[in-house]
Formats: structure tokens, C-alpha cells, sequence
């Protein structure tokens, strides 16, 4: 049993080994149970105030621009200059959005258009702390327990996906969306201490040091465009969130469908979560795999297969339980795209390829918001989700026959880039 334990359980020696991980850790940990209460908020406001579907899912296209620039520029400037410092300023910016949402809120009932400003600040805001970060992690710690570092970092990411909506639903039914905002200011101001408390963490010498930022980006993106398994593993993700997360009609139907209110609402967000949280915890399985292109591709269709019959089924707590499988295999694939990703990409690029990689994972979903809204306004809800798992499920053997480079992706090869 204990052998079975340490074959399956994430590998934790990076947090004994390195204090910056350590604290980058803590800091993301309690800064994402805030943020994730602020993303049931917003929606579930949203929706409350306009009783549209359209316009509940409109917020993923009013934040899809400032992902879009931010991810790119921010990705530039992690590489060029102190990740650390950067960090420091991205989250003192997402405490001032949050108290930004929490004052509109408590002065009475804001007009649409001031939430979908403040929603692409947070996003802009987001997005150059998501791309420091991921840029970080492989220099805190050594190559070695890169893989299990991930592992964490992506489990209790997810772990912050379970308690936070949670809390979420429940601060709302108790002090009003304002509860859940003060909250979300009050957590990032958390990361911001570990931000201060750690490390500088300078840009590495690189042969493109002198280029301006928009040339700098150009590399970037040039780089990745020629890692073909590189560029799979990002096109089939975006194609999973697109079609196959419905998370803007989680407030429509627990209000609608399942009757359970902000409660249920929490609970349909949490579930992804749960199932996310309990598989990136036990991928120690993963030290040794070899063919991890291959496990992402079957990972995306169990992800698809669980969308749908979670659009199938009119009872909350199979729909729970088939989007914890969608979850859990979705934590695989994450595992396994961001290996791939920081091994083949060397430090001086980390950044701009990260600020891809944070551009397909954050702007997927918020496509998938337009999507499942127009579709269920076109239809039904129920409609929207199972069509879109299916049409997820289809998207897997596309990307395997235009980039065969992915499935083709041996671990136990694979080398970073000089």
C-alpha cells in the first residue's frame, strides 16, 4: 500500500527545498481562494441584474481583449525584467479592481457597463500575474521535480477552484456579492506580502536582450510557432474550453434547471474543481510517463464525453459528478501540455512562451462563455452543454491528424531548446 501511495502521490520535495516555491505557493493559495469567490460573484451579479443569458456571457468577450494584450506584453516583460517586482505590481492592481467591485456594489446597483470594465482590469491585471508565475516556477526549482512542482502548483490551483466558489456561493447568500469582492482584495493583498518577501528573480541573459518589447513579442510567438507539439498542445486545449466549458450557464441553470441558487451555483463551479484538485494530486504516476502528448489527447475526449453527459442529465448531483471526471481530466492534460511547454522552451523565452500558454488557457474559457450564452439563447441550455462536449470530442481527432507532432512527443527524449 505505502508503494502504491508514493507511485500515485504528487511529489511535495520542492517546497522543502526551495523557500521563493514555497512562497509562491502559500501566496497563490490564498490569493486564488479570493479570486475564485470574485468569479462566482460577478457572473451570478450579472445575471441578477440583466436575467439574460447573452449578456452573462458576454463578459468572457469583454475580457477576452485585455487577456489578449496583457498575456503578450506581460509575457515580454517577465522576461525582461524582475519577475518578482512585476508580480508585486500585478497583484497590488487586482487588490484595487476588487475594491473597485466591492464599492460599486455597496453604493447600490451598478449599470452593466462599469462591471464589464472592471471584469477586463481584473482580467488585464490577471494575466501578467499568471504569465510571472508560470515563468518562475521551473528557475525555483531544478529540473528534476519540475514535473511534481507543476503537479502542486496545478492541484492546488485547483484546490482554490473547490473551496473558493464555494465560498463564493456562501458569502453571497449571506453579505451580498460585496461580501465576495472584500474578500478577493483581501486575499490578493496576500500574495502581494509573499510577493515582497521573496527572492529578485532577474531576467537571464538572452540574444535578443536589445530588442524593443513588440519585437521581443515577435520572437516569441515565432518560437512557438515552430515547436509544432508545442503549438498541439495549445490548440487542443483551446478547442476543449471553447466548446466544452459551459461555466457561464452554471448560475442559468441552478437558477433555472436544479433550483439551488447561489449555493448551487458555488457547487457546479466547485465540482470542475474537485475532480481537478484530487487527479493533480495523485499524478505521481506521471514522473515516468513517456508518451504525454498522447495521454493529453485522450484526456481532452474523457474531458468532452463528461461535458456531455453532464448536459444530459437534469439532476444536480450526477451533473456534479460528471464535471469532477471532466475536471480530473482535465488536470491530467494540464499536467502533461505544461510539461511539455517548459521543457522545451529555454529560460530567456519562458516568459513569451508562457504569456501563450496563459493566453490559451485564460482565453478559452471565455470564449466558451460566448459560445455556451449564444447557443443557449439560441436554444437551451441543456442544448448548448451537450452539443459543445460532443463537438470537443471531435476536435481531438482533428488536432491529431494536423499536428502529429503531439502525439509523436516522447518525454523520455525530450530536450530544451538551446
Amino acid at each position: 500500500m505505502r508503494n502504491l501511495i508514493r507511485r500515485i502521490a504528487v511529489d511535495t520535495s520542492a517546497l522543502g527545498e526551495s523557500r521563493d516555491f514555497r512562497l509562491l505557493t502559500i501566496g497563490s493559495v490564498v490569493t486564488g481562494l479570493g479570486t475564485q469567490a470574485a468569479l462566482v460573484a460577478l457572473p451570478y451579479q450579472v445575471y441578477v441584474i440583466s436575467h439574460s443569458a447573452f449578456l452573462t456571457g458576454l463578459l468572457g468577450l469583454v475580457e477576452l481583449g485585455p487577456l489578449i494584450a496583457l498575456s503578450l506584453f506581460g509575457g515580454a516583460l517577465a522576461d525582461m525584467f524582475d519577475r518578482r517586482r512585476l508580480l508585486l505590481f500585478a497583484q497590488i492592481a487586482l487588490v484595487l479592481v476588487a475594491s473597485g467591485l466591492a464599492a460599486a456594489a455597496l453604493l447600490g446597483t451598478p449599470p452593466l457597463w462599469l462591471l464589464y470594465v472592471l471584469a477586463g482590469l481584473s482580467t488585464a491585471a490577471a494575466a501578467v500575474e499568471r504569465v510571472t508565475t508560470s515563468a518562475m516556477v521551473p528557475n525555483l526549482v531544478g529540473p528534476g521535480r519540475l514535473r511534481g512542482a507543476l503537479a502542486l502548483t496545478f492541484g492546488l490551483y485547483n484546490l482554490t477552484q473547490v473551496v473558493g466558489p464555494a465560498l463564493g456561493g456562501v458569502l453571497i447568500s449571506v453579505a451580498g456579492v460585496e461580501g465576495a469582492y472584500i474578500a478577493d482584495a483581501a486575499t490578493c493583498a496576500g500574495m502581494a506580502v509573499a510577493a515582497y518577501m521573496m527572492s529578485p528573480q532577474p531576467p537571464t541573459d538572452a540574444p535578443e536582450e536589445r530588442e524593443s518589447i513588440f519585437l521581443s513579442i515577435v520572437t516569441g510567438i515565432r518560437f512557438v510557432r515552430r515547436e509544432r507539439a508545442l503549438v498541439g498542445s495549445f490548440v487542443i486545449d483551446l478547442a476543449a474550453m471553447t466548446f466544452g466549458m459551459p461555466r457561464a450557464l452554471f448560475p442559468v441553470l441552478a437558477l433555472t434547471v436544479y433550483h439551488a441558487g447561489a449555493t448551487g451555483t458555488g457547487a457546479l463551479f466547485a465540482a470542475v474543481a474537485a475532480g481537478a484538485t484530487v487527479a493533480a494530486l495523485t499524478t505521481g504516476w506521471l514522473e515516468h510517463a513517456r508518451w504525454l502528448g498522447r495521454i493529453v489527447l485522450g484526456s481532452v475526449a474523457l474531458w468532452g464525453l463528461a461535458i456531455a453527459l453532464a448536459g444530459v442529465t437534469t439532476s444536480l448531483l450526477i451533473g456534479i459528478l460528471m464535471l469532477a471526471l471532466a475536471g480530473a481530466a482535465d488536470s491530467v492534460s494540464a499536467v502533461c501540455r505544461s510539461t511539455i511547454s517548459q521543457t522545451l522552451t529555454p529560460d530567456h523565452l519562458r516568459g513569451r512562451m508562457s504569456s501563450v500558454f496563459s493566453l490559451v488557457v485564460a482565453s478559452g474559457p471565455r470564449l466558451g462563455d460566448v459560445e455556451s450564452g449564444a447557443v443557449a439563447s439560441l436554444s437551451t441550455p441543456r442544448v448548448s452543454v451537450i452539443s459543445g462536449g460532443l463537438a470537443c470530442v471531435v476536435s481531438v481527432g482533428l488536432v491529431a491528424m494536423l499536428y502529429p507532432e503531439l502525439a509523436r512527443y516522447d518525454g523520455h527524449t525530450a530536450k530544451a531548446a538551446a
